[in-house]
């Protein structure tokens, strides 16, 4: 009995429907897709757990107490400086470094004669791999206090060893930029795009082989369209991609906007923007948005074309190393896309189908990347995606049923038909 609607699009339904509800319904998704912002939540606690405790031990450093003797070649030294924090004046600088290497003396500091050429020279006896700082801690804080009470003023003393603050606000095309804050938001299209082809990337590999594995290929096949087939499940991991995105980005957010002082990230300029702790450029957003999406969709048509050749996951795998490698490549040329983004080397990279998306993604996160840049990217993306799903599905429907061998391309397309 007919529902009325065409087998065409009632078919893609019940595909699309089949494969998402699968996977997201495995507890291995969840597991792995809750796995990754757990991970972050606990690395940048950590990072702002270990800055804090570094910053207690720094004071608590600065308020031990240490007992050294000392020589001034500078002359800069304040005697009754120096006997607050603990310091005995000696004649004789070979000595005081014999007496702590025999353990008699805690601390010798010798004061160069030349101190703007020359290190201070400091010997101390062994406190662990942290704690014996204190020793430079001291000489700095001894030789610092002398300076500041020889210049007299107490504000030319402090600007003198601590200059002031410098807060910068910078502009383009007259709006205040956000800084180095600002490349956070748009630089999280790159994360998940990244997670997302490593995540899902067996999954792309499967959409082919599967049911050829499987063997089940052909009774498929009498009831479906292998267009609607392969459609069907890459639509199917578009949404299961999105839910990921949407599962890993939004705790990560959080915890990123939780933690965003403790992380030492810049205050974004006056003006710009917010969304949350972050500062947002709606263009940025929307075109790291539509790279991460043509991106994925290229890279999922490249892999429904290799599944569709290769006879098994094994050695469909192999080559999945190659693709994943081509998206490390932009990587190693970081600084250069962002130092030099509108360069030979970057136009190439940006303008290359496989390592489009991140060079693009990267440039684009760090203001580098031109609107018409961005458009010629999107177009070689949807090009190259629709190229590599059409071939995926030209290859399946004449593939479908090669159990133990690789599809010959140029068969497959018909090339070879008139030998």
């Amino acid at each position: 009995m007919s529902d009325g609607r065409a087998p065409g699009r009632h078919n893609l339904g019940t595909v699309i429907s089949f494969e998402f509800r699968r996977t997201v319904s495995k507890p291995r998704f969840w597991l792995i897709s809750l796995s990754v912002p757990l991970l972050i939540a606990v690395v940048v606690g950590l990072i702002a757990l270990s800055g804090q405790t570094t910053a207690q031990r720094v004071e608590s450093q600065d308020s031990a107490s240490v007992t050294f003797t000392y020589t001034d070649a500078s002359g800069l030294i304040d005697p009754a400086v120096a006997k607050a924090a603990g310091g005995t004046p000696v004649s004789d600088a070979t000595a005081a470094r014999e007496a702590v290497a025999a353990g008699t003396s805690q601390c010798h500091i010798d004061y160069p004669k030349d101190p703007l050429s020359q290190p201070i020279d400091v010997q101390g006896q062994d406190l662990g791999l942290f704690d014996s700082s204190r020793y430079n801690a001291v000489a700095a804080a001894v030789f610092q206090a002398s300076i500041e009470k020889k210049i007299g003023d107490p504000t030319l003393a402090k600007l003198a060893v601590h200059p002031p603050e410098v807060q910068l606000v910078t502009y383009a095309d007259g709006a205040p930029t956000a800084g180095i804050a600002g490349v956070i938001a748009p630089g999280i299209f790159l994360v998940l795009f990244y997670m997302a082809v490593l995540m899902l990337g067996n999954q792309m590999l499967n959409v082919t082989l599967e049911e050829k594995e499987n063997r089940v290929t052909e009774m498929i096949l009498t009831t479906m369209n292998p267009t609607t087939l392969i459609v069907g499940k890459v639509l199917a991991l578009v949404g299961i991609g999105i839910v990921q995105g949407l599962v890993v980005g939004i705790p990560a957010s959080i915890v990123f906007g939780l933690f965003s002082s403790s992380l030492g990230l810049a205050e974004p300029s006056a003006g710009v923007p917010m969304l949350g702790s972050f500062p947002i450029n709606a263009g940025s957003m929307a075109i790291g948005f539509l790279l991460f999406l043509f991106s994925f969709l290229m890279f999922t048509g490249l892999l429904v074309a290799i599944g569709a050749v290769m006879p098994s996951a094994k050695e469909a795998g192999n080559t999945f190393g190659i693709v994943v490698m081509s998206m490390f490549i932009p990587l190693y040329a970081a600084s250069l896309l962002v130092s030099d983004p509108h360069g030979v080397v970057s136009q190439i990279f940006t303008f290359f189908p496989l390592t489009a998306p991140v060079s693009a993604l990267l440039r684009n996160a760090t203001g580098g990347l031109y609107w018409w840049e961005a458009l010629i990217s999107l177009v070689i993306l949807a090009v190259c995606g629709w190229l590599f799903l059409t071939l995926g599905v030209r290859l399946f429907r004449t593939g479908s049923i090669s159990y133990g061998s690789r599809v010959k391309i140029g068969r497959a397309l018909g090339w070879k038909a008139g030998r």
